[in-house]
């Protein structure tokens, strides 16, 4: 895309973080803006900042994991600006724990708005687009945890790689069907957000018994809210990284450049049929 003025950007978690940051960027080009997230108080909060600065907008509160709500944002958008240009399937949660540890209503959790939020947006919004014929763009939030797969993280690293690859998929199928409409997946790595307070958001119905927490639960918990905390990349860089990958057409969007290396070693593992290296550990 290079012409963003008077265009729709639908962003999903766009209440706070990433999101929020995004449709921050996207206002800045002029664009209208729909934000969808699960979270009222945060969603009456950055609507009213967009008013306030004389930003077209419309919130809409989502649960992505639910295919009906994800509908309901389709019309209400194009009941409120008649169009959708940007897709930020961007909505996410991030569970940790070891892989056999984790349970059912956490892998539901992380699956259904992770994964499920993405295949929603996707097919709730591509028909739109393919049926306006403008120049449209398509952006889905994975994670480095999309490349990597670092202990601890099974089931954040599983979403993330569905994501990646899903996204790759949806390159390979518009090519089929029409230049206009592009795709970028986004791979950040620790930025300053509330994701590891993601529980926040869990559904009643898929919280888990109490329970006490191991020294070892607790240690996981606190290093990945210290590891979030101290990334020295802000949300509103990752922002501008976003907007400049769409009007660049840019199909990997990565914030980090030093984690390069960890993917090629991954990628070396690979092709070289060796166990995987744990590319987190300290050298």
């Amino acid at each position: 895309m290079k012409h963003f003025a008077g265009k729709v950007a639908v962003v999903t978690g766009g209440a706070s973080g990433l999101g929020l940051a995004m449709a921050h960027r996207f206002a800045r080009e002029g664009m209208k803006i729909v934000l969808a997230d699960v979270q009222q108080d945060a969603l009456d909060r950055a609507t009213g900042e967009f008013r306030a600065a004389g930003t077209p907008v419309i919130g809409v509160k989502v649960d992505v994991s639910k295919a009906d709500q994800v509908e309901a944002l389709k019309d209400a958008t194009l009941a409120a600006f008649g169009a959708t240009h940007i897709l930020c399937n961007n909505a996410g949660v991030a569970p940790g724990g070891l892989a056999w540890e984790s349970t059912a209503a956490d892998w539901e959790w992380c699956m259904g708005v992770n994964v499920y939020g993405v295949i929603h947006g996707l097919r709730s919004f591509v028909p739109v687009m393919l049926a306006q014929g403008d120049d449209c763009h398509i952006v889905n939030t994975a994670s480095v945890a999309g490349l990597l797969s670092p202990p601890g993280m099974a089931i954040y690293c599983v979403s993330k790689h569905a994501v990646v690859t899903l996204t790759e998929c949806l390159h390979q199928d518009l090519v089929t069907r029409t230049d206009k409409i592009k795709a970028s997946v986004l791979c950040p790595a620790y930025v300053p957000t509330g994701i590891a307070d993601s529980e926040r958001n869990r559904p009643a119905e898929l919280r888990n018994a109490p329970k006490e927490m191991t020294p070892e639960d607790i240690a996981r918990e606190q290093a990945l809210k210290h590891a979030v905390q101290s990334g020295r990349i802000g949300p509103e860089q990752v922002g501008d990284m976003v907007f400049e990958g769409i009007r660049d057409e840019r199909f990997y969007i990565l914030t980090h450049p030093k984690i390069k290396a960890a993917i090629e070693t991954r990628m070396q593992d690979i092709l070289l049929e060796r166990v995987p290296t744990d590319t987190f550990k300290p050298k």
